[in-house]
């Protein structure tokens, strides 16, 4: 029997927090997940930039659970899931041809990577979904080094090719990569599956869409159940790579007995520095490079948990054999050369984007769906997102842009602007946090200011990263000229 770790209707309000240095809040409020087997993850396979390369997504039969319980029926990259992990040299071309033999019309996002509007992957909006049986090359020419996720989105029709696995890691490598002895992706799915172990259907009308979600009930690390066991000789580097692939489950992630440095936060470099208590907000589309060294002592251990319940460990670190020489301390990579130093607030275009819709909570914290259209809950400025529509703004290239981002619904809601990676503002505009960001969250009930250079010409999204959530508008456009 499949233990259910579906959410109650609400989660209790968070404290204001800063969103990544000291978290956007988020409080779980998960019935614990069942004891998981230990499974190793799958090797790195590096993609070459001269040929394309095939990327077939296809149906295929896999245990979820460990055995005894029966094999799922889901969606794959190469016939695994999570896909390939994708290599390609910082500035260099990867050539990418799109395979689909699913029942249902895909498009690949490249989330977080800015790259030419043309191979954003949204389906109906930057490029015409690929149909079943069809084909699609994507050449993508990365200008920042950095870990991105890749994953369907189209206008109405992500939820259920995401929720069925198809998601994977692209990795652009840096010219000189920092020194460690193992550099590990993590990439975080959920499973909505029955007692039979199928995955349960994708109703495109559920109330899911209306609350927190599609959330599933079991818990992947790389595609196996947590925790993902690593053995390293004492006073190992490790890079952890971690994605969050989920549709829509949002976490923290808490580092136990080790001294964790982040490194990178959405692909973009920064100074380094240590998460507050240990952990970090972790949104579907989240991305964090983490480099710590291993415990000196043999048989130490480290782990890293999501809050889930009593707590989910997701990578599970020990200590075994000879110890490494000492290594000089954890330094920061170097920042990606394109991004701009800094946003002349005092010349910005501004904009604002009002969040509202969902269900309500009542005082008994259960859902209220009263006179809610489930098909088009949310809104954006008071309407859903409009290919055809006037955009949310229209500047010109190397224009700088603030958005202030007001939520008023009883969800936090993350949302992901395409093509760009900007600045969290401080409450007075008096400055910014010092990494950049592609996805952000905003508590319920707050405002939030993001600020950037529009410096990539062409259409793109500002969407929620909840993808039921996406499917029913809850998305604009900004255009760059």
């Amino acid at each position: 029997m499949s233990q259910d770790v579906s959410p109650p209707p609400s989660s209790p309000r968070p404290s204001r927090r800063r969103v990544v240095a000291q978290g956007a809040g988020f409080v779980a409020l998960f019935s614990p997940l069942s004891t998981l087997a230990q499974q190793a993850a799958p090797s790195p396979q590096p993609a070459t930039a001269s040929a394309a390369r095939d990327l077939v997504a296809a149906s295929v039969k896999v245990r979820l659970r460990p055995a005894p319980a029966p094999e799922t029926e889901i969606w794959t990259f190469d016939g695994a899931a999570p896909g390939p992990v994708l290599k390609v040299k910082q500035g260099e071309t990867l050539r990418l041809n799109l395979q689909n033999r699913t029942d249902k019309p895909l498009s690949l996002h490249w989330h977080g990577l800015r790259a030419d509007h043309l191979m954003d992957g949204v389906g109906g909006f930057s490029q015409e979904p690929v149909p079943p049986g069809g084909q699609f090359e994507y050449r993508l020419t990365p200008p920042d080094s950095g870990s991105f996720l890749y994953r369907p989105m189209l206008l109405g029709g992500s939820s259920e090719p995401a929720g069925r696995g198809l998601s994977g890691l692209l990795i652009v490598e840096e010219k000189e990569p920092p020194a460690v002895d193992l550099d590990l992706p993590a990439l975080i799915g959920d499973w909505l599956l029955g007692d039979d172990q199928k995955l349960l259907p994708f109703a495109p009308d559920s109330q899911d869409g209306a609350a927190a979600g599609r959330l599933g009930s079991w818990l992947t690390v790389n595609g196996k159940p947590p925790p993902l066991p690593v053995k390293l000789a004492p006073g190992s580097r490790v890079r952890l790579r971690l994605a969050n692939a989920c549709n829509a489950r949002i976490m923290r992630l808490r580092f136990d007995e080790m001294k964790a440095f982040v490194a990178a936060v959405d692909g973009q470099p920064t100074e380094t520095f240590e998460p507050v208590r240990g952990q970090l907000p972790f949104a579907p589309g989240t991305r964090y490079d983490v480099i710590f060294d291993m415990p000196e002592t043999a048989g130490a251990a480290a782990s890293v948990t999501a809050l889930i319940g009593p707590g989910v460990p997701l990578v599970r670190f020990a200590s075994d054999g000879p110890a490494k020489p000492a290594r000089p301390a954890i330094a920061g990579m170097p920042l990606n050369p394109a991004l701009p130093a800094a946003v002349r607030l005092q010349d910005a275009k501004r904009s604002e984007m009002i969040i509202e819709g969902g269900a309500r909570i009542t005082p008994e914290n259960k859902l209220d769906l009263a006179g809610l259209d489930l098909s088009k809950p949310w809104t954006v400025n008071g309407g859903q997102g409009d290919p055809k529509g006037k955009p949310l703004f229209s500047v010109k290239r190397g224009s700088p842009v603030v958005i202030g981002i007001t939520n008023k619904t009883a969800f936090l809601q993350p949302f992901h602007v395409h093509g760009h990676s900007f600045r969290l503002l401080h409450p007075l505009d008096d400055g910014w946090e010092p990494y950049f960001l592609d996805t952000v969250q905003i508590p319920e009930g707050k405002r939030l200011h993001i600020a950037f250079i529009a410096d990539n010409p062409g259409r793109w999204l500002i969407s929620s990263t909840v993808l039921e959530r996406f499917d029913r508008g809850l998305w604009s456009w900004f255009e760059v000229t």
